[in-house]
Formats: C-alpha cells, sequence, structure tokens
C-alpha cells in the first residue's frame, strides 16, 4: 500500500435465516441466526490480528450486529452510513427468485438477462444503489487516508459499487462477482486520486469455517456380514409412518 492510498476491507455482513434460504431480504430487518452471529465473532478473531484504523457498516441491523465485535476487537466505535445499506428489492423482498417469478411471471428471466436494465419488481434503481455505496466508500477513503478501514455492507449493494468503480458495466454484476460470501473480505486499494479506480487485492477471503459434521462412515455392503458379526445382520424394519414435512 502506497503512503497516499486507504485499504478498504469489504465485509458482506453474518447469515440471516432469509439468506440460508435464499431469499432477498434488502431493506428488511433481518436478524442474524447462529451462524450468523459465530461468523461475526470470527470476524472479530480476523480483526485482532488484521488491524484497521476504523469500522464503518449499513445501518441495517445484520449489518451492524457483524461490525460490532470487529469494532469491539479493533478498540473503535464503528460508523454507521446510510449510503452503505443494501439495495432495496421490492416486492422480492423475503422471497427467493423461483418464487417472485411465480407471483410475477418472467421477471426472474429478465433479471437474469439483464438485472441493470430489469431491476426485480418495485426495487431501488441499481445505478442509484451502486452510486451511493461508491460515494460512501469513497468518502471513508478520503477520510482515512494513508489508513486501513473495515466496511461492513451487503451482497448486492457492494457488488454494484464494485463493478460501478471498476469501470464493469453494471448489467455484469451478477457475472462478474457471483456473490460475496457472508463475512468474507474483499481488499480494495483505493488511490487518492479521485479520477483513479481502486485495486481489487483479494476476493471472499475467508474469515468463518463452517463447523465440522459428524463423521462419515462408509455403508457396509446388503446381505454382507462383518467378520465379526456371529450372523448375518437382520434386514431394517420397514418405516413407519411419515409425520408431517417441515
Amino acid at each position: 500500500m502506497t503512503p497516499a492510498s486507504t485499504e478498504l476491507s469489504l465485509v458482506r455482513h453474518g447469515r440471516t435465516v432469509w439468506h440460508a434460504e435464499n431469499r432477498y431480504a434488502g431493506s428488511s430487518d433481518i436478524a442474524l441466526d447462529g451462524t450468523g452471529r459465530n461468523q461475526a465473532l470470527a470476524l472479530a478473531r480476523w480483526a485482532r490480528g488484521n488491524p484497521h484504523d476504523a469500522v464503518a457498516c449499513s445501518p441495517l441491523g445484520r449489518a451492524r450486529a457483524t461490525a460490532l465485535p470487529a469494532a469491539g476487537a479493533l478498540g473503535v466505535d464503528p460508523v454507521v452510513l446510510p449510503g452503505l445499506a443494501e439495495a432495496d428489492f421490492g416486492l422480492a423482498e423475503g422471497l427467493t427468485l423461483a418464487e417472485t417469478d411465480l407471483r410475477h411471471p418472467g421477471a426472474a428471466d429478465a433479471f437474469r438477462a439483464d438485472p441493470a436494465a430489469h431491476p426485480l419488481p418495485g426495487a431501488e434503481n441499481p445505478a442509484e444503489v451502486a452510486a451511493r455505496v461508491r460515494d460512501a466508500l469513497r468518502t471513508l477513503a478520503d477520510d482515512h487516508t494513508g489508513g486501513r478501514v473495515l466496511v461492513v455492507g451487503h451482497n448486492t449493494a457492494l457488488r454494484l459499487a464494485l463493478c460501478s468503480w471498476l469501470g464493469i458495466p453494471l448489467a455484469h454484476y451478477r457475472r462478474v462477482f457471483p456473490r460475496l460470501d457472508n463475512a468474507t473480505v474483499t481488499r480494495l486499494r483505493v488511490p487518492v486520486d479521485p479520477s483513479a479506480p481502486p485495486a481489487l487485492l483479494s476476493l471472499n477471503l475467508p474469515t468463518y469455517r463452517e463447523p465440522p459434521g459428524p463423521p462419515r462412515t462408509s455403508p457396509r455392503p446388503q446381505g454382507t456380514a462383518h467378520p465379526a458379526d456371529p450372523e448375518p445382520p437382520t434386514p431394517p424394519s420397514p418405516p413407519g409412518p411419515r409425520g408431517p414435512a417441515m
């Protein structure tokens, strides 16, 4: 990092129940789930080993809850910037893309083809989202020249801003940046010259690992006995009535 540049560490907030189900949260204030809270703590541990001068976040609760442990680890108060808020997804909030298409036929196909020209029904204009988030990031860089800032924001808002800042057409934001993973770090080096684009240093740097599941065992071939078994295994009983699906 040159003395005249600022490094921004962009972090998508931790997981929520809606994000676990691929539902659009947007401007809806959905809280972190258990995994999301663990991701926020993991980000704080990462921050202890990666000092930053400041922490900024979106005003939405899931971003603030993700930023707060990291800010505590760094000994700073998080700065809440309205410009970092997620895009408003309008009538798609709380829905998956498939559910949105059922309610608004053709909306999903048009969105997939060109999400900038055909945002989801009732959604915020993507160009306006890109501009407000990029402006917020530029302000942070100007306020902390030569330093490092940890910024907790949102998947779509940050991807739009990245494309706008790096000179990538917004129509391609979902292809160029398929997703920013929860609680991962995407690093930018921002030059002091506002007309110069930033350098993308890393994308989706992990700070959190899923806890290991139970050990997997290889199933025994049907109809064969283990050498220690006194006799072949008894065939399993047929399943009983199933309860209602969750």
